[in-house]
């Protein structure tokens, strides 16, 4: 076994530590069986058995290779399957015999091989609470903002199409089926999250951003399940396709355990970049409290929103809130200060979704004939992806990093700690009066407003 395991011990610092640890393990022969047998288990096992995994590659090489197409020729030499390019991160996603990982880790071309890791899935009183309410007197409501719901795909819920058609654009990218649709029931709730309009409510349940345009993004299985490199997928579609649906925020409420640093994570590199290319992206930060060191990813990333979840205790006031017991809490594993910020994420009454899997499950969740309610940090998320929105309808000339810190410094402060409630409980009211509005420059150009002129203070 140790011969065997040479190349393991000189290249494993470009394998993630579940790989390394599960190719380790490929190595143990089965208990109980004589030794004469041990080197032709071992061999079996390893000539048999694929494992996911996601290659990343020097740019200049991956470059080259993903033109003339040689990695999809040697994947199929080394009898494995590849599944998709991952150009966002320098490297494509395959299954891959052992022997096959051995050559590529001893390669000069190549960064770092991962895990292609699981992930799962993580408003009457909700919207209320984060007095989204209160500044939708003051005429926003997420007009001319696209939102990507990165999740389990969307249902046309009459309150997303009936009054205004803003289920706006829809990539399936498991199943490849060209018309909206959600067979687990969690996107739909999440786009109403965002932006439900609460016609069938006759305007009750209805989302911070009722007149956002939505974009549905499916990642993820009829069971809420799906893999690293379709996340990563999905994020590369929303950055091929932002200035065709004006997409300005991704809402991912979805995430996979923390294997390494974000540094390393291949999900977080490609919010990251998102994040770089002008997108706001809030992310989960999981539903693994109270106890700390529970931030998944990719909300270990630096840079998105990490959002965690309050029950608001089925009331407006925001005095008898208090942190929702399963919340994952910081520090994460770099060491960082997460969440950044939280917002509400118990009973949310959102979207259904008839016939879904969830839909299916919680019947006894179900309020009124169109609406579920649902808990967890995939509930929160959306809320603040909508009070972004607003955000950008005030002021769309807003860097991502002016959203978040507007977002953090108005967040109003429960004396929880910072890896329990980061910055503090999300205030949309606050926020949104500290934004200015754009004004004409010299050229004729907006440009924000430097000392606060035009804004409206929010009563």
């Amino acid at each position: 076994m140790l011969n065997n395991l040479q190349w393991l011990r000189r290249c494993g610092h470009k394998l993630d530590p579940q790989l390394r640890r599960h190719i380790f393990n490929l190595h143990r022969p089965p208990r109980g069986l004589p030794c004469v047998l041990h080197r032709q288990a071992v061999e079996i096992k390893k000539s048999t058995l694929w494992l996911p995994v996601i290659v990343q590659m020097k740019t200049e090489e991956y470059g080259t290779t993903r033109q003339n197409g040689q990695w999809e020729s040697w994947v199929r030499r080394m009898e494995g399957r590849l599944k998709r390019h991952l150009p966002l991160v320098d490297g494509f996603a395959g299954y891959l015999p052992v022997e096959a990982i051995a050559r590529l880790a001893n390669s000069d071309g190549v960064v770092r091989i991962h895990s292609d890791y699981q992930v799962s899935a993580l408003l009457d009183v909700a919207s209320p609470s984060v007095l989204a309410d209160r500044v939708w007197a003051e005429g926003f409501c997420g007009r001319g903002v696209a939102v990507a719901i990165v999740d389990t795909g969307i249902y046309p819920h009459q309150d997303l199409v009936h009054q205004t058609q803003r289920l706006v654009g829809f990539a399936d990218l498991l199943n490849n089926r060209r018309k909206p649709y959600d067979d687990y029931g969690h996107g739909t709730h999440c786009a109403g999250d965002v932006g439900g309009d609460g016609y069938l409510s006759g305007g009750k349940y209805r989302g911070p951003a009722n007149e956002v345009s939505l974009v549905g993004v499916k990642v993820l299985n009829k069971y809420g399940m799906g893999m690293a490199s379709t996340i990563i997928a999905g994020v590369q579609w929303c950055l091929e396709n932002k200035e065709k649906y004006g997409i300005r925020i991704i809402s991912m409420s979805l995430g996979g355990a923390a294997l390494g640093s974000y540094r390393h994570d291949p999900i977080c590199q490609a919010v990251g970049k998102a994040w770089d290319a002008g997108i706001v992206v809030c992310v989960a930060a999981g539903n693994d409290g109270p106890n700390t060191g529970t931030i998944s990813s990719p909300g270990i990333s630096p840079q998105v929103i990490t959002v965690g979840a309050m029950n608001d205790m089925r009331t407006v006031s925001r005095a008898d809130d208090r942190i929702a017991s399963f919340s994952s809490c910081g520090p994460t594993i770099d060491g960082l200060h997460k969440p950044d910020l939280v917002s509400p994420g118990v009973g949310v009454i959102s979207l259904r979704s008839p016939g879904s899997y969830l839909d299916k499950m919680l019947r006894a969740n179900r309020v009124d004939a169109a609406y579920i309610s649902m808990s967890g940090t995939s509930m929160a998320t959306p809320l603040v992806a909508g009070l972004a929105a607003l955000i950008l309808e005030k002021n769309p000339g807003f860097t991502p990093e002016q959203v978040k810190t507007t977002l953090t410094d108005t967040a109003q402060k429960r004396g929880l700690g910072v890896d329990v409630e980061g910055k503090g409980y999300v205030d949309g009211l606050a926020a949104i009066g500290q934004v200015p509005f754009p004004v004409a420059g010299p050229t004729g150009v907006e440009e924000d407003s430097a000392d606060g002129a035009g804004e409206v203070a929010l009563t």
